[in-house]
């Protein structure tokens, strides 16, 4: 998205000399997609930002991806990867649980209360929704305050670092994705402003404040996540400075965050379908939220989705906030995630389709991924699973006999 800003001391013309007090010479960096040939920013450094002392493997071990097969939904529970003080000794970044993935984005949760290291993803954009608590992003850029309900979107390659503030954790649904991460396509004009009928603007886009300058005190160490052959891989990288050293930058890429809140909800008389939600995309996947809203105002209308076949995609509810009209009896919760895949016809839960008729207001709140491939189940979704979800729409599962199901109904209401 072409926005453009300028933070800190920038020279007049791009590409010409740009000096300290003392005269020494800043070294500016072009950051840019597609081998510049879109968005870009230029950073003013104070010391080479290519030179590094040491390379060292990163051990990146997010458990083996299992195919979902046989094909069936799920229920994973996030906040059972976390339980108790945990939180406490885990870092925003290396301690991420894997729960969903595929060859274009990454799913993860974390609850965190230490600062994570200097970070960088060098496979794709990062897209991280803030379920709660409070922190603050450093990056090269500057510096980004979060809170409950923000999204924020760094771009590939962007150096940074998490630090939790509060007594309570910072809990992270991160979407890594293995592409570019922007506001959907159908919002901006041909030269990327957000058009009039988009449910956000600029104004609600938080940029980071800077510059950013740390103290300097030898070798720094930042992670480094990249493609190893065919899966995810990491390095630390060691650099003889703090890569937190720009003067200045400006341009039209940098981190952002934006809160779920400045979402203006598209409405309707009849139900809405998941593109009206929508706020970003990415390569093979797109982003939604449902937020509290006024509901389909037809003298006739059901409120909640009709059932509907994922023909193309699998689909993925992070539920966040608020009460999910259409799974209430399923077990689902603050912190659930439910997979509805491609091949299975899935919506409301028993009794929600009848108790929706009447209902004009919906207090809810949850983010959505559907991907365009198949998601298999990572480590932290097999850790997770609660085990019943695909059965509560029978009422039953496999090998269960008429007594087991009356009991798995009970268990559902």
């Amino acid at each position: 998205m072409a926005y453009y800003r300028s933070v800190g001391s920038v020279p007049p013309k791009r590409h010409t000399q740009h000096r300290a007090a003392d005269g020494s010479l800043y070294y500016e960096e072009l950051m840019g997609e597609e081998g510049f040939s879109s968005d870009s920013s230029l950073l003013y450094h104070r010391a080479i930002p290519s030179a590094m002392v040491d390379s060292r493997v990163w051990r990146i071990d997010d458990g083996k991806p299992e195919p979902n097969h046989p094909l069936k939904p799920f229920h994973f529970k996030l906040h059972d990867l976390f339980p108790g003080a945990s939180w406490r000794q885990a870092d925003p970044v290396r301690d991420r649980r894997v729960v969903l993935a595929n060859a274009d984005v990454r799913i993860a949760y974390v609850a965190a209360g230490l600062p994570s290291p200097l970070y960088r993803n060098g496979i794709g954009d990062e897209c991280v929704y803030v379920e709660s608590g409070t922190g603050v992003v450093e990056t090269v850029f500057g510096s980004i305050e979060v809170h409950q309900g923000d999204y924020v979107v760094i771009p590939r390659a962007t150096t940074h670092r998490w630090l939790p503030t509060g007594d309570v954790p910072l809990r992270l649904y991160a979407i890594e994705a293995n592409s570019h991460i922007t506001p959907a396509k159908r919002y901006l004009s041909k030269y990327g402003q957000l058009l009039e009928h988009a449910p956000f603007c600029e104004r609600d886009l938080r940029g980071p404040v800077g510059p950013l300058l740390a103290e300097d005190d030898g070798d720094v160490e930042v992670y480094v996540k990249h493609r190893v052959g065919g899966s995810v891989g990491g390095t630390i990288m060691v650099t003889p400075t703090h890569p937190f050293d720009v003067v200045g930058w400006d341009g039209c890429l940098y981190p952002y965050a934006f809160n779920i809140e400045n979402y203006e909800p598209i409405t309707g008389r009849v139900h809405q379908p998941p593109p009206q939600h929508q706020v970003f995309e990415g390569n093979n996947f797109v982003i939604c939220n449902f937020v509290p809203r006024k509901v389909d105002y037809h003298p006739l209308s059901i409120p909640v989705p009709y059932y509907h076949a994922n023909v193309d995609s699998d689909e993925v509810m992070f539920y966040c906030g608020g009460n999910y009209e259409a799974r209430k009896g399923s077990g689902i919760g603050q912190g659930s995630v439910s997979l509805h895949p491609g091949g299975h016809t899935h919506g409301p839960q028993p009794g929600a389709y009848e108790r929706s008729i009447g209902a004009e207001f919906f207090d809810e709140l949850a983010v959505m991924v559907d991907t365009f491939r198949p998601l298999e189940l990572a480590e932290g979704a097999r850790a997770t699973d609660d085990g019943r979800y695909a059965w509560t729409w029978s009422g039953r599962g496999p090998a269960e006999t008429a007594e087991g199901a009356e009991g798995t109904e009970e268990d559902s209401e």
